[in-house]
C-alpha cells in the first residue's frame, strides 16, 4: 500500500506494519493508524506517520539514545490494554521538537510513545514523573533526572 508522507514522500508500506491508536494520540485523537518508518539510514531518528493524514507526523527517537538512565514503570493496566507479554514486546519512542539549530532541538521525555512490537497497538502515556520534561533539551550530557 502507498501512503504520503510529510518527510518522505510518497512510500510504500505492508498492512502488517500499521501500528493502531485505538485513542489516537494527543491532540490528534482522529489519528489511528501510523507507521515507524526510517528517517534517514544508519540514524537513530523516525517518523511517526499517520495513515491518512500525510501532514500529521512526529519525528521520534528511543529516549535511551540520548538519555541512558531514562526509566519509568508501565502501569499494569496498560501493559494490559497495549496486550504486553513480555519488555521485549515494548518499543518506546519519545517526540523530538527539531530546532534550528539542531542543538536546540528538545525531547518530550514526559510524555513516551508505547508501541507493542509484535500487536502492532501503540499509545502515548504522560507519565507522572517531575523529573522528566516536555522539553528536555536533546543535546545534553546530564540524564533527564539531574537537571529539573
Amino acid at each position: 500500500m502507498e501512503i504520503k508522507t510529510k518527510y518522505l514522500g510518497i512510500q510504500t508500506i505492508k498492512q502488517e506494519d500499521i501500528i493502531a491508536f485505538p485513542n489516537g494520540i494527543p491532540g490528534f485523537l482522529e489519528e489511528k493508524q501510523f507507521v515507524v518508518l526510517p528517517f534517514a539510514e544508519g540514524a537513530p531518528f523516525h517518523i511517526l506517520q499517520s495513515i491518512k493524514t500525510p501532514n500529521v507526523a512526529f519525528i521520534v527517537v528511543p529516549p535511551f539514545i540520548f538519555f541512558k538512565d531514562y526509566q519509568f514503570e508501565i502501569p499494569n493496566s496498560l501493559a494490559e490494554q497495549l496486550n504486553f507479554q513480555s519488555n521485549r514486546d515494548v518499543n518506546v519512542y519519545s517526540i523530538v521538537t527539531v530546532k534550528e539549530p539542531f542543538e536546540t532541538s528538545t525531547i518530550n521525555l514526559c510524555a513516551p510513545v508505547l508501541i507493542n512490537s509484535k500487536q502492532q497497538i501503540g499509545k502515548q502515556v504522560v507519565l507522572n514523573n517531575d523529573n522528566y520534561k516536555i522539553r528536555q533539551p536533546l543535546l545534553q550530557n546530564q540524564s533527564a533526572g539531574q537537571e529539573r
